[in-house]
């Protein structure tokens, strides 16, 4: 029953600029959540948000970076669960840049979902993912906005 989240999304960005966005903790806090993300390989970090209880979720995701290869991929782990310790999500983040002659073409794919009741967290990832991708983008243009005004 394994689901998989596949989105794409182009940013008129250099590629090292995108990168910032997916590797700053302080970046991703203003397009994700609350973290203690570095990239260094095997860092175990963690994504902080509201609870849901109807998505059987305490709010924390606990994450491991399992790979990276600067400017051009990103791969964590993406784990949560009720509370307590108990994990019911094992899933996997992967992030894929590649240069485009006007900016950065953004893939992502977010694997796992292995359980029936991973289905509900399945949908509001398949679509929050999307308004993740816009955030960053709003970020951007408001940075480039500010630079021009600057």
């Amino acid at each position: 029953m394994a689901k998989l989240i596949k989105h794409q999304y182009f940013f008129a960005h250099p590629v090292e600029t995108v990168w910032e966005y997916l590797t700053n903790s302080e970046l991703m806090a203003q397009w994700l959540m609350k973290n203690d993300f570095q990239p260094i390989i095997g860092h175990e970090f963690q994504f902080r948000t509201g609870a849901k209880a109807n998505l059987n979720f305490d709010g924390i995701f606990h994450c491991k970076v399992l790979d990276i290869e600067p400017l051009k991929k990103l791969v964590y782990s993406w784990n949560c669960g009720p509370g307590g310790g108990e994990i019911n999500l094992e899933s996997v983040v992967t992030w894929q840049l590649e240069v485009r002659e006007n900016g950065t073409e953004v893939f992502l794919e977010h694997r796992g979902f292995n359980q029936e009741e991973n289905l509900e967290m399945y949908h509001a990832l398949l679509h929050g993912w999307l308004e993740k991708f816009q955030n960053i983008d709003k970020l951007l243009k408001a940075a480039d906005h500010g630079r021009t005004n600057a």
